[in-house]
């Protein structure tokens, strides 16, 4: 990053500094500027939307253009059946014709009924603010899902017998002249499908997590390219998953089952000649066994090449000794497409190890450099009979041995993956597991002979694939300070391994969905990735896991039942009100507030009828604080004030929802409600001799002030005592999982960033900085990086939200969501001397850009186009402000506001702006 010299900069020099052409500024060349192009086309938040089950999708793309002021006046969105329609620009399933509309998200398809299977293409072209048209933009496609259950032509099979992992296959012919092929598929817990031997489908441990009692999510595959005429055979691969969760001396949080492995399929084969077949899954299908002899999600995967039925994926193989497939008989769980599922889970990237030890002759520590989410890639050659035993860790003993302790046991055999050769002369045999992945850093590779005393396999290379989430990253950040800039990096790497199917809090000794990160980490997430499918899914998963009486548990799947407030805090089950509000902010998207409005409002209920006089004791408090017993639980703000906090918060955000979905006496009623509980905890908690709410602890007064609890005559009393605290405590944080964003926002909102940023500027306890002298490679569970607690642990993530919104300046205006209108509000703060950052935004990227030095400040912003922005330049005076070589007040595109808390306050139009002032 370029540092700004002293001296004054011209127009020229600014721009040429920050390798600009005039032109950049728009149009100050005086050439006609290009029409707007359409790009990144979505259907429902999906480049690629497979098994669409809604029948009227959301399509969504942005603009690109250069120039200020760029917007849209109109669109046309062509929807064809094939490419070559849409090629000829013929929409036979859609011509919106012109509309005239600045829509460019959330635009719902209009035109003919679509079936079950249909595949869609799409494409859209764009009138600007002069009336010009653009090209037409790139393709865009999804395919239809099964739309209504009794079209499925398969049905739900399983084998006769329990076993640990099952294959199924099916020989079956296609006749020449077929033109599209389309499978549907599910097999639980987990599935891999092959045709004619070759695997279909990039995905890993799909399906995803749900609650099997309610819901079942199904993928959708075009398979033409995989089938040939004649004979062909169809296979899958199951495993246990969330599904069925098993013991057997390894390590597991909880056991259960939803019942036997199964699967159901349904192929569609479409001809040339008009006609349609189907083959389904039934119990012709054969099933045996199969080389995976140990599956779980939390204990491992242990496989026996041995037992690998060769050539079983192709046709022609001899199935006669296989067993005959059985209808499942339990009821079946509603399958879902794609509505209802997040990103599928996908191999990210491939590392090599950084570093190898050889302990012993039959034990070797492996170091990937990295605490991720992993998997091994395992080539090894040796004896029949001989394994390779790896088992992950995320940090070592001095001696160099793997210590477990941070993921649940001291014992260090717990869980594993295990190769068993089959020996052959071939050559080196490769392995990469299917339904196991764990979060560590080390692998110890423990090399065991066929029989005792007999030669060891001699492993030929190691290799971590990196498995998550097939998310978008949509944010960068990167500024002066070399420590910052490794905290975004420590937080980050903790999001991408726990971003799976759910929102996991480790992913290896849990993997479960707590739903306080969905919403206390849900801006810190969103401005880090596209999460819009997630956020989705997880309603849909908290849905399922309401109970009758409206209570919203702890975890969502709720795939075992915890005790007492680990099931029923208000704190985590807040997120059922709180996500559906950050995805209006974010993505403007009402969808999830019409769909489970009244059940938010049943647990708004339910949350009532357990409070007395405004004060809700149904919590966990400020989990992890940084308290004097360091108790891994909360020491210094209790459940009442927390729990009480965000019972309130629900009241607020559900009248606030009401009126948007046009529900004005539920929006009464909860104000009135919102007014009755502030006056029952300002009698409950607000002490004024001391001028301290709660407990007096910086995760109290955080909550009271953001959230608004305190009287407003109360607030600098609050505030002042809130920043002395921070301060004699040597600007230590004490707040954890719950208190610490609100601590955060609190002070930035009343212009304390510089508390803030003392706060997270240290390397020694509690904080970041010390987590990463400690070696932590991914942000961990506790404050100081203890043991005795997960190494890779996303929840106390909540200062990248600062980090964009805060030091940036990139935030959202809530009267214009989804950044229609943007907000730029930069925070020079401490001894930084430039910061930059981007968010791709659901509307297109904006970018900041700040630099100062002893009395300038400089900002570089670009705002999308079709929307507007509101920009606040730190300044001694608004008269001081330039933008280029003009005063800020007249130059295009710009509109001076107001001078507001050392700022001058200007509208601007969409395009690129560079402000300088005297600071």
């Amino acid at each position: 990053m370029r540092r700004w010299a002293g001296g004054c900069l011209g127009p020229a020099c600014l721009l040429a500094g920050l390798g600009l052409a005039a032109s950049d500024l728009g149009g100050a060349s005086g050439e006609p500027l290009a029409p707007l192009v359409p790009v990144d086309l979505r259907c429902e938040y999906d480049a690629w939307a497979r098994s669409v089950e809604v029948t009227n999708p959301r399509l969504f793309w942005k603009l690109v253009g250069d120039g200020r002021g760029r917007r849209q006046t109109g669109y046309q969105i062509l929807v064809a059946s094939s490419e070559a329609h849409l090629a000829r620009d013929e929409g036979d399933l859609w011509d919106s014709g012109r509309v005239a509309s600045d829509e460019t998200i959330h635009v719902r398809y209009g035109g003919r009924p679509l079936a079950s299977s249909q595949q869609a293409y799409w494409k859209v072209r764009v009138w600007d603010e002069a009336g010009r048209v653009s090209a037409w933009s790139t393709n865009g496609t999804w395919i239809m899902g099964i739309l209504r259950p009794e079209e499925w032509r398969g049905q739900w099979i399983c084998a006769p017998a329990e076993t640990e992992a099952l294959l199924l296959r099916k020989e079956f012919d296609v006749r020449p002249g077929l033109v599209r092929a389309v499978a549907h598929v599910c097999g639980l817990g987990h599935y891999e499908m092959f045709l004619n031997g070759a695997r279909v489908g990039e995905d890993l441990f799909t399906p995803g997590w749900t609650d099997y009692r309610k819901t079942t999510l199904y993928d959708t595959y075009d398979v033409t390219s995989h089938l040939r005429a004649g004979r062909n055979a169809l296979g899958l691969t199951l495993g246990n998953g969330m599904y069925h969760v098993v013991r057997r001396h390894r390590f597991a949080k909880f056991t259960g089952s939803f019942g036997p492995l199964r699967a159901i399929l349904h192929l569609r084969l479409e001809y040339a000649d008009g006609t349609t077949e189907f083959l389904g899954t039934d119990p012709s299908w054969k099933v045996h066994p199969g080389a995976i002899t140990y599956n779980s999600i939390y204990g491992g995967e242990d496989f026996d090449a041995r037992r690998e039925p060769v050539g079983w994926k192709l046709p022609g193989f001899d199935d006669r000794d296989w067993e005959t497939a059985v209808p499942v008989v339990r009821p079946a769980p509603t399958l879902r497409g794609h509505h209802a599922a997040a990103l599928p889970i996908r191999a990210m990237e491939t590392r090599a190890p950084v570093a190898v030890r050889q302990l012993a002759p039959d034990l070797w520590v492996y170091d990937l450099g990295q605490n991720a989410s992993w998997m091994p890639r395992l080539r090894v050659q040796g004896p029949r009979g001989s394994s390779v035993r790896l088992t992950p860790a995320e940090v070592l003993f001095e001696d160099g041995t793997i210590d477990r302790r941070t993921m649940g046991s001291t014992n260090r055999g717990i869980s594993w993956w295990q190769y068993t050769l089959k020996g052959d002369s071939s050559g080196p045999e490769s392995w990469f597991p299917q339904f196991y992945y764990v979060g560590c850093r080390y692998l110890e590779a423990r090399l065991l002979p066929a029989e005792p005393g007999g030669p060891l396999p001699r492993i030929e290379s190691l290799e971590g694939v990196l498995v998550h989430a097939a998310v978008q990253p949509v944010g960068e950040f990167e500024c002066s300070n070399p420590l910052l800039n490794r905290i975004r990096d420590l937080i980050r790497w903790a999001q991408r391994a726990n971003l799976v199917s759910v929102l996991t809090d480790c992913p290896h000794r849990e993997k479960l969905g707590w739903l306080e990160q969905y919403h206390l980490n849900g801006p810190s997430l969103r401005y880090e990735f596209d999460l819009g499918r997630h956020f989705t899914k997880a309603m849909h998963d908290m849905a399922d896991a309401q109970l009758p009486e409206g209570l919203v548990p702890n975890i969502a799947p709720e795939y075992t039942v915890f005790e007492g407030p680990f099931r029923a805090a208000a704190e985590w089950g807040s997120a059922f009100v709180q996500v559906p509000w950050q995805q209006y902010l974010f993505y403007a998207d009402l969808d999830l507030i019409e769909r489970f409005y009244d059940r938010m409002k049943r647990y708004f209920a339910h949350l009532e009828s357990r409070a007395r006089d405004g004060v809700l004791a149904d919590g966990l408090g400020d989990w992890c604080d940084w308290g004097p017993q360091r108790s891994n639980r909360a020491e210094l703000t209790p459940p009442e004030v927390t729990a009480s906090a965000f019972y309130y918060w629900n009241a607020i955000t559900l009248a606030r929802m009401a009126r948007l979905v046009g529900r004005p006496d539920d929006a009464t009623q909860f104000d009135q409600q919102a007014a009755r509980i502030r006056q029952g905890l300002q009698q409950r908690f607000w002490d004024p001799e001391r001028g301290i709410w709660g407990t007096g602890s910086q995760a109290s007064h955080g909550l009271a002030l953001e959230m608004d609890l305190v009287e407003e005559r109360a607030r600098p009393r609050v505030l002042a005592e809130l920043v002395r605290d921070v301060a004699v405590r040597g600007y230590a944080m004490t707040a954890g999982d719950v208190g610490f964003r609100y601590l955060v926002q609190a002070l930035a909102r009343a212009g304390h960033s510089d508390v803030v940023y003392r706060m997270i500027n240290r390397r020694d306890p509690p904080g970041y900085g010390y987590q990463i002298e400690q070696g932590a490679t991914a942000l961990t569970e506790f404050w100081d990086a203890r043991r005795t607690g997960s190494h890779n642990h996303f929840m106390l993530g909540h200062i990248l939200e600062w980090f964009y919104k805060d030091l940036a300046g990139i935030d959202c205006d809530p009267e214009a969501p989804g950044f229609k209108r943007v907000v730029i509000r930069p925070t020079p703060v401490g001894d930084l001397t430039w910061v930059r950052a981007s968010y791709d935004s659901i509307r297109g990227q904006i970018t900041t850009e700040w630099h100062r030095d002893a009395d300038r400040f400089r900002l570089k912003v670009r705002i999308p186009p079709n929307t507007t922005a509101t920009v606040y330049v730190p300044a001694l005076a608004s008269d001081a402000v330039r933008e280029g070589d003009r005063p800020a007040r007249s130059s295009p595109g710009v509109r001076f506001l107001r001078t507001e808390s050392g700022c001058a306050v200007f509208s601007v139009e969409s395009g690129t702006y560079e402000f300088e002032s005297q600071f």
